[in-house]
């Protein structure tokens, strides 16, 4: 059972969001018409600031920063991306949209791509931090993408905010995530020339400027419209406003129910790091059984819980399949020796997946109601084990 409006939904607030109304008192939703700066200039000043990056990009989906997030590194058709194992399908999607290759990495305990696992060779590689657990960044490639799509406002253990240590940094404000305007996205960057191209492709290639007629100068590239509208950009900032509290409340929560969970025989309460966005507490269960047992006691309870096991991408039909809309089979037959990298042919993590089970946290409850709601899960979990 899924909770309807988690996290950012929660905070979110008409009184609290000034740019909203005015962008609506100008009667100009598009970005580029607005008046300068506009509100989604406001908005990509202020997540550049957040996130200590050199610029930042909104957009209409986390799946559509990936895509110019990859774009940025002018990569050649057919290019191999070293993906996680172990994250939501989008992040393979974003690959083959732009005709390269996804090849799927083994996972360590915290489903985090294992970069001992990368080849000599590998240039581009996605890193996912899954459910708020913050993932090591591999050394070697020259380009690392950080999916932060289930991970805003988290810290790498140096302190730098999740999204800005690698090449680029994604984010999502899709309905489930930390912050949310409905749908929405923003790619980051330490580089200001990845900025620029990607400002670029998103507008149709063009190298506009506020309030005109887009213009392309020599030797321009061709582009998509990828441009977010005034009434998001305003939403997302309102929602940045929020971000702070939302992640004390989270880790107070987590704090809490680690403590109350900690006396349940039988349950093992999975540790998370320092920067984790305490998005949920996780659990890890000796065998797959007990863990499909105890999830449906808390079914039964009407107690939210959830596995991960549908993200495991190699078992996904976009990726078994290796089906295409081109009757050719692109981008799949520009390379179709690619396999993924695993060490036991993903086994050791499709074991781990049906072990772990996931109960999510609410910022939005006060101590004593999380306490109410943690007894429960205590309750039910020590009825089941």
């Amino acid at each position: 059972m899924l909770r309807s409006h988690p996290y950012g939904a929660q905070f979110l607030s008409a009184k609290d969001s000034p740019e909203l109304f005015e962008a609506l008192d100008e009667r100009v939703l598009f970005r580029y018409s607005a008046k300068n700066p506009s509100v989604s200039d406001r908005l990509e000043a202020h997540a550049a600031e957040r996130f200590g990056v050199a610029g930042a990009l909104t957009c209409p989906n986390g799946t559509q920063a990936l895509r110019l997030a990859l774009l940025a590194t002018r990569p050649v058709s057919g290019s191999r991306i070293h993906i996680p194992a172990v994250t939501f399908v989008a992040v393979a999607g974003a690959v083959l949209s732009l005709g390269l290759i996804p090849v799927c990495v083994d996972v360590d305990d915290n489903f985090a791509l294992d970069p001992s696992l990368l080849p000599e060779d590998a240039e581009r590689v996605i890193v996912a931090h899954m459910d708020g657990m913050v993932a090591p960044i591999p050394q070697g490639p020259e380009f690392v993408i950080e999916d932060s799509a289930q991970a805003m406002g988290g810290r790498h253990a140096d302190g730098q905010a999740v999204g800005s240590v690698g090449f680029a940094g994604t984010f999502s404000f899709h309905h489930a995530k930390v912050l949310t305007s409905g749908e929405g996205g923003l790619v980051v960057s330490r580089f200001s020339h990845a900025r620029d191209l990607m400002r670029s492709y998103s507008d149709h290639g063009s190298a506009r400027e506020q309030g005109k007629y887009p213009q392309w100068n020599e030797g321009a590239f061709f582009g998509e419209n990828l441009t977010s509208n005034e009434a998001v950009a305003a939403v997302q900032l309102q929602q940045f406003r929020a971000l702070d509290h939302i992640l004390e409340r989270l880790e107070r929560h987590h704090t809490a129910a680690v403590y109350a969970l900690a006396g349940v025989d039988s349950v093992s309460v999975v540790p998370r790091t320092v920067g984790d966005p305490k998005v949920s507490v996780h659990l890890e269960f000796d065998d797959p059984r007990t863990r499909t047992e105890v999830q449906a006691e808390l079914d039964a309870a009407g107690l939210p819980s959830w596995s991960l096991d549908k993200y495991l991408l190699p078992d996904h039909p976009v990726l078994t399949s290796k089906a295409s809309l081109f009757a050719d089979g692109y981008p799949w037959s520009l390379d179709p020796e690619a396999t993924h990298v695993s060490r036991d042919g993903f086994e050791s993590t499709r074991a781990h997946l049906a072990r772990r089970l996931v109960l999510p946290l609410a910022p939005e409850m006060s101590d004593g109601e999380q306490d109410d709601l943690v007894a429960r899960y205590v309750t039910a979990l020590g009825a089941s084990t």
